[in-house]
């Protein structure tokens, strides 16, 4: 949606202007992980029924001692306007925006077992070649996969796992 991405952008905006980039990421993910911690308070946050005075109290009690007084502002827009349910889309295009500044990339690797330190190290120098970026390896092991691995790197996916290829092979022999 379109909006989050708007909202997204005008607190990176803000953050940069202060150089508080990091500490607004930081206090995104932190009201974020407390709201899906606790979904009544995410309902409790997105209910029209109660007055905003009220839930931005709320906030302000909850967050203001531990995160940027700009994410606190943000996430009481958020409510305001509606979109509260759309802070985790929200935060992922803050992320993807200070990645981008920073020439920071996130990996998400699926692989069919444990990828060894090794091999994580070896993946990981190969992606910043190819990326340009640092990057930063998230291993999840999908036993489903029969082999090989498939990477998500910047709304890429690389996949090279034994069930793309065998299909690759299947799509090659039906024409």
């Amino acid at each position: 949606m379109s909006d989050h991405k708007d909202y997204a952008e005008a607190l990176y905006a803000l953050a940069a202007e202060t150089g508080e980039e990091k500490a607004c990421l930081d206090g995104l993910c932190l009201v974020l992980d407390a709201l899906m911690e606790n979904p009544a308070y995410a309902d409790l946050l997105a209910s029209p029924a109660i007055p905003m005075a009220e839930r931005d109290a709320v906030l302000e009690q909850t967050f203001a001692a531990c995160v940027p007084e700009q994410v606190l502002s943000f996430v009481g827009l958020l409510c305001a306007h509606g979109h509260i349910r759309g802070l985790s889309a929200c935060v992922e295009e803050y992320r993807r925006l200070y990645e981008a500044a920073l020439s920071l990339s996130t990996a998400t690797v699926t692989s069919a077992v444990a990828l060894t330190a090794e091999q994580q190290a070896a993946l990981q120098a190969k992606l910043e070649k190819i990326s340009g970026h640092t990057v930063t390896l998230v291993c999840t092991v999908d036993e489903t996969l029969l082999g090989g691995v498939t990477v998500q790197l910047d709304g890429k996916v690389l996949d090279g796992s034994l069930r793309h290829r065998l299909y690759e092979v299947k799509e090659v022999m039906e024409q």
